[in-house]
Order: C-alpha cells, then structure tokens, then sequence
C-alpha cells in the first residue's frame, strides 16, 4: 500500500479550561464541556488583520504571531473560564476588586495584567535563573563558549522538569488529554480522513506545528545565537539576551512553519525532539474530549469541502451510502450480495487493503457498486471503496452516531453575530448570540 499523503490544512489551536480553541485564518473558535454535560462553543472573528503586511515578511512574522498567540491564549483561557463562572454564579475577590476599579475594561486589564506576570516568570526562569546558575562555574571554566553551553544545558533541564512537574498535576493531565485530541483532529483531516469520533481515535497525538516543538527549538536556537554574546557586563549579557528573544521567536516559528508543510527526512529529523517531548504535553483522550475537539474545528472550518479539494473525496456522497438500500452496512456486503452478477469478487473488505490507485480494485468494486444498483458503477467504485483516504472507512457501529442525544449537547455562541455554520444547522444546535 502506497503511504497516505499529508495534506497541510492551515488549522491550529490550544487546549483550553475542558475543551479546546481551534484557529482558521481571521476565525477563531472556542468549544467547552460544560457540567451538564453539554458542549458550548464561542465563535469568533480577528478583525483588520488579514492584509497585514508582517504577515508575508518572514521573521518578521513569527515575532507577531508568537505575541497574538498570546493574546488570543489568554483570550480562550477566559472565555473557557467564564463558563464555568456562570455555573458558579460568583465571583472572587480579586474579579470584584478589578470591577470596582477598572469597571467593564476589568476583564481586559486582569488579562494584560496576566500576560505581564506570566512573561516575566518565564524570562526569569528560563532567562535570568540559567545565566546566574551557570556564571557559578565561571570560576572553573575559563570559556566562555563552554559557559555559554552549559547556561543552554540548564535552561533545557529547567524546562524539561518544569513539564515533567506540572504533569502531575491533575487538571494539568485533563488539559493534556485535551492537547490530544486537538492534534489528533488536525491530524485526521491532514491524512484524508472523514472527521467523526473513530477516525481521530486512530489518529497521531502528535504534531510537528505543535507549541512544545516550538518551545524546544526555541530553547535550542538560543544556545546558538547567545554564542555571539561576547561583551562583560552582567546587565549588557542579560539586556542582549532579552534583545535576541524577537529573533529567536521568529527563527523557531520559521522552522516549526516549514515542518507542518514538510515531509524531508532532515526536517522529520529536526522536528523528532519535539515529537518525543509532546509525550509528556499530550496525553490519549476519551471520547467526550473528542467530540470536543470536533466541534471546535467544525465552527470554524469546513474539513468537507477541505477533503474534497485536497483529496477529491466527496464525503456527502459517502456518507449518503449508509442509507441505501435499508441502510445496509458497507462493510457488510458479503458474497450472497454479488455471487449473482460478479465472479465471486469476495467481502469489501478483502479489497479494501488494496489502495485506491490500483485498477484491479477500482474495477472490483465498480462491480459492487453495479450489483447495488448506482447508474454509474465507476463513481460507484470510488465511493463504496472503503478507502486509504478514509483510514479504514466510516462504519455505523463506528460513527458518532448518537444524533438524537449527542445533536441537542452543542449549542452555539457566535460572539461577530454571523451565523454559525454546519455546527448550528437544523434542530440539532442551539444558537446564542454572543453580542
């Protein structure tokens, strides 16, 4: 069997407090599990930015997409907490506290407030504390090549137990498994697969665009560039240090950039260290997380429509079987079905570990799909075919097929006031405008 191509989609996301936030270009979403049991999902949109000129000016841009990864982290984190908020119907101290002096601008100052703590924690436990640790062997190292190697030596093992660490942490572990689930929906539509519950099951957790690969190369590129410190001072190492983070950002978004498009083997060699430590930043899901994630994606992108142009796979078209003809179970057309028109083709399944490329099988199952009665055998063929593009196929027993109770669970807060797509259609989603 040829190997499943990968096709770059262009989504991305983070997990978030029970449930993930899910990017598409300007539109961004956030879907959460609430207590009863039931998923909310918050659209929305990223206004005046798409002809950015930062956009298309390489380093430059990874300096201003690590910054707005910021913003619009905090920004899911809060929306992902409001919910929770509302269930508890109270507010603590230091919420009412930002009220009574910030008034309806609290939530954005204890936001920017946040994003400050947090940066500085980080500069001064990967920056300052690593180059403090490592001036002590100064005494004992004259080079300072060397010292400069072992400051990056530490900085790693700091960040490396730092993940370890918060591992252990209980709601750590459900953001994790959230994690997964995420890369496991990006990675089920990059390899041709119809987004339902069992395709993403069968999916990678691991990602080479992921934000732990692109911490650790962030982590690497500066031992190289702190190389080319070569001044005195304490303050004027640490003030060029602080100086070269926009250039390290932008560097190591470049590459993280190049190997979600890339499938080189010295790129996949490059991109292995982050694979492995995603080990510890993502952990398996289980299936509420998953529909979760799903739902996330299904706001803001249309992964049918993606399929069909990126590997001319039409999923109406497939999925509309599963009513032909009493609903029969493709998987279950046996020899009785074709013995009487087909010269014994066999169960779909002895075909279906044939790829699609292959005549032999094309002209197989163009007889299948004959026997059942489509007008045009061929496109019968392409679309019985339980397919490498399908990843084994959608079953019924394997779909998420608890459409009467799992369709009144999601419901809808579209914060741009536009409509909120195949997520909100029908009687199967309740829509709330966000404004």
């Amino acid at each position: 069997m040829s190997k499943r191509r990968v096709c770059y989609s262009g989504i991305g996301g983070q997990a978030v407090l029970e449930g993930i936030m899910m990017k598409n270009e300007n539109h961004w979403s956030v879907a959460v599990r609430t207590s009863d049991g039931k998923i909310a999902v918050s659209k929305n949109e990223i206004k005046g930015n798409d002809k950015a000129i930062w956009k298309k000016v390489p380093l430059v841009r990874g300096v201003f997409q690590f910054v707005d990864s910021l913003r619009l982290g905090m920004k899911s984190l809060n929306i992902s907490a409001e919910y929770f908020a509302q269930e508890e119907d109270e507010k603590g101290a230091v919420d009412k506290a930002a009220e009574g002096l910030f008034g309806e601008a609290a939530e954005n100052v204890l936001s920017v407030i946040t994003v400050i703590f947090s940066v500085a924690v980080a500069l001064g436990l990967f920056m300052a504390l690593p180059y403090f640790l490592a001036s002590v062997l100064a005494k004992y190292v004259a080079n300072d090549t060397l010292l400069t190697l072992f400051e990056g030596i530490i900085r790693l093992v700091i960040f490396l137990l730092y993940t370890v660490a918060i591992t252990a942490m209980k709601d750590i572990r459900r953001v994790y498994q959230y994690h997964g689930a995420e890369h496991k929906c990006i990675n089920c539509l990059e390899h041709g697969r119809i987004l339902d519950v069992a395709n993403v099951k069968k999916s990678s957790r691991f990602h080479k665009r992921c934000g732990t690969s692109f911490l650790l190369f962030v982590m690497v590129v500066s031992i190289i560039l702190f190389f080319f410190i070569k001044v005195d001072q304490v303050w004027a190492r640490l003030l060029l240090r602080l100086l070269l983070i926009p250039v390290i950002a932008g560097i190591s978004y470049e590459f993280i950039r190049l190997a979600g498009k890339s499938e080189n083997p010295i790129i996949s060699a490059l991109s292995a260290p982050g694979l492995w430590l995603q080990r510890l930043t993502t952990k398996e899901p289980d299936d509420d997380m998953i529909e979760v994630a799903i739902a996330a994606v299904e706001s803001v992108f249309d992964w049918k429509e993606y399929l069909k142009k990126n590997f001319d796979y039409d999923v109406d078209a497939y999925l509309g079987l599963k009513d032909y003809d009493d609903a029969d179970d493709i998987d279950d057309i046996s020899d009785a079905d074709v013995e009487e028109d087909t010269d014994d083709p066999g169960d779909i399944d002895q075909v279906s570990s044939v790829d699609i490329e292959d005549d032999t099988a094309v002209a197989e199952m163009a007889k299948i799909a004959e026997t059942k009665g489509y007008d045009d055998a061929e496109a019968g063929a392409a679309t019985v075919y339980d397919t490498d593009i399908t990843g084994g196929g959608v079953r019924e027993d394997e779909t998420d097929t608890e459409s009467a109770d799992a369709a009144d669970t999601i419901y809808i807060e579209d914060h741009d006031g536009s409509a909120a797509g195949d997520a909100a259609s029908a009687d199967n989603v309740k829509e709330v405008d966000g404004n």
